[in-house]
């Protein structure tokens, strides 16, 4: 659902503090109010986003009830009474936007090698962008999700929207150049709390990231993600501490904010933009946005993942090592839109 009514003004919030203990310790994992006194301190966020608290009302319980995690949805309403969607609106559901065909799916089609997963792709799975264009095969690992649009055409869903981890390989025919578009989702299970169930905690941040390489018809690399994608956030959360995040132009900054897992995260706060309607078209002017950042495997983790493992010979290929790519925050970013112009 998206934005229906954007008010740019700062979200001021009340906060009542005790002047017995008072502390500028951003790293506290409480909800920083002290009900028993009557001190008022007035914290203004200064940036952009709708902000709201707490947490979601689920309108769908799961999307993928096979999964290891819950895949719901929610809807919340911001201070200024625009209402979202979280994580994000996404077309899971929708029949008309193709899922990416499996390279390692521990609920389908789990392929040994990228090699066997080529050999066996169903020609009526190429998506026709352009009838005079070269056919491109594309391998994808997302953490949780991701939507791929390809000039503003859709191309392939992932077919598991939180866990367990799976990798895609997509074919389109397509001319060049052409612009590679995707939503990137961090699944959450407190919805609008941008939080999981993990690691001991109620309330775990978790972390994103996606990884692709894309070739043609000889199997050259014509393109991989790494910092010359853009790359910009447009849910993130969660926020503990509002005047932690920052803004330098259209870079949306949280590297100061606090990224601890509690087992009481209930009131914190979730920062909200409205994603461009047309986003995911070749013409959208994405040159203002912030260059991706970078991840090494290790920070995503994924080592111990056979959806990836099996298939380093493509994402590792030490001539074109793909890197893992997000916003500039890939623990608390949730929805990400990332972009890339092949020549």
């Amino acid at each position: 659902m998206k934005n229906i009514e954007k008010m740019h003004m700062p979200f001021v919030l009340f906060v009542l503090l005790s002047c017995l203990n008072c502390s500028n310790d951003n790293t506290d994992t409480d909800d920083g109010i002290d009900t028993d006194d009557d001190t008022v301190e007035t914290i203004e966020y200064p940036g952009t986003a709708s902000v709201t608290q707490g947490r979601a009302t689920t309108v769908i319980e799961n999307l993928y009830d096979a999964g290891q995690r819950v895949s719901g949805v929610g809807i919340i309403t911001a201070t200024d009474d625009s209402e979202w969607t979280v994580p994000a609106e996404v077309n899971y559901t929708d029949d008309g936007f193709p899922f990416a065909p499996d390279l390692f799916n521990p609920y389908a089609t789990q392929y040994n090698t990228a090699s066997e997963a080529l050999a066996a792709f169903d020609e009526n799975d190429i998506i026709e962008i352009d009838a005079d264009g070269e056919v491109v095969t594309g391998y994808i690992f997302a953490d949780n999700y991701f939507e791929l649009y390809i000039n503003g055409t859709p191309v392939g869903k992932d077919a598991v929207p939180f866990t367990d981890f799976n990798s895609h390989i997509v074919k389109f025919r397509v001319s060049r150049p052409f612009t590679v578009a995707m939503k990137l989702v961090d699944w959450e299970e407190n919805l609008g709390l941008g939080s999981e169930f993990n690691q001991g905690a109620d309330y775990y941040a978790g972390d994103g990231g996606m990884v692709a390489v894309f070739k043609d018809v000889s199997e050259n690399t014509i393109a991989i993600t790494g910092e010359d994608w853009k790359a910009q956030t447009f849910y993130t959360a969660p926020i503990k501490d509002l005047s932690c995040p920052t803004e330098d132009g259209t870079i949306r900054i949280t590297s100061n904010c606090n990224t601890t897992s509690v087992n009481d995260g209930t009131t914190f706060y979730a920062l909200h933009w409205e994603l461009p309607d047309t986003w995911m078209e070749e013409s959208f002017d994405d040159s203002d946005w912030p260059d991706a950042t970078t991840y090494t495997n290790e920070t995503i983790v994924v080592n111990n993942k056979e959806s990836y493992t099996r298939f380093t010979d493509i994402f590792d290929d030490p001539e074109n090592d793909a890197e893992f790519i997000w916003s500039t925050n890939v623990v608390l970013d949730n929805e990400v839109i990332v972009r890339y112009t092949v020549e």
